[in-house]
């Protein structure tokens, strides 16, 4: 009787054979460095390219949805806040008890707005770095295809003028841009808040009238000249930390160009 082990093929060793390659293992005598990468497809680039492109999209939604909840949240508890001064006035007709639960309230709505700012400005730089990676994409959909770039309107450029295009399409990012932000309107209400929150402080003190309102602006200009700097330093030190793979083409005069789709 004949066997089946006999006849049966053995199966080939993990390592260390011949045959090994075909079934996608090493072998002692081709070292990994030796074999070469397989040739990809430009249909399978492209579908990684659109896989990612996807994916980032996603993360830029869902990161503007969640700051956009957070600003709510805020604005609402200014306005509660407001709402409860007036009623907790009302109710003790701003005896020695008021200045102390007006105080405490702003104090903690001041907390809130701070981190809510931070928040904010945290989002604004991520969602660079989404429109950054994104014009990125763009430039390498125009190597697969070069024909494509004029039909884009955002930049396939991922430098500063490349996502000043990508912001606004139409012509350069301005300052009305910036100062009608959410940013900037945060900020602006948290200027706000510690102004009213110094005043009630230093009249709670008995310094004279005059004084606390001096006070109170030089207190929210500082904080919002100070908020707005800190913003623009850590924009600028996200551009430091940046290396863009595909920079706009310079202008006659040597500076970046406008970062459009023109090929």
């Amino acid at each position: 009787m004949v066997l089946v082990s006999s006849i049966a093929p053995a199966p080939p060793a993990l390592f260390g054979v011949a045959d090994a390659g075909h079934y996608g293992c090493m072998s002692d005598e081709e070292p990994a460095s030796d074999r070469s990468t397989p040739e990809v497809s430009p249909s399978v680039r492209a579908q990684l390219l659109a896989t990612e492109h996807w994916s980032l999209l996603a993360s830029r939604s869902t990161t503007q949805g969640e700051v956009l909840t957070r600003i709510s949240m805020f604005l609402y508890l200014v306005s509660a806040g407001l709402v409860s001064l007036a009623l907790a006035g009302q109710a003790t007709d701003f005896d020695e008890g008021f200045p102390g639960i007006a105080l405490t309230l702003l104090g903690i709505i001041l907390l809130v707005g701070v981190l809510t700012q931070v928040r904010v400005i945290s989002v604004a730089l991520e969602d660079l770095t989404y429109v950054l990676a994104m014009n990125r994409l763009r430039g390498a959909y125009a190597e697969l295809d070069p024909g494509i770039s004029r039909y884009f309107m955002a930049s396939r450029f991922d430098d500063m003028p490349g996502s000043q295009t990508t912001y606004y399409f139409l012509g350069a990012r301005n300052w009305s841009q910036v100062l009608g932000s959410s940013m900037v309107f945060i900020m602006a209400v948290n200027s706000a808040l510690l102004g009213l929150l110094l005043a009630g402080i230093t009249l709670a003190i008995s310094w004279p009238p005059w004084l606390c309102v001096a006070v109170a602006v030089l207190g929210g200009l500082g904080f919002m000249i100070g908020s707005m700097n800190l913003g623009y330093t850590r924009y600028l030190d996200l551009w430091r930390h940046h290396t863009p793979l595909y920079p706009s083409p310079a202008r006659d005069d040597g500076r970046p160009g406008a970062a459009g789709s023109a090929d």
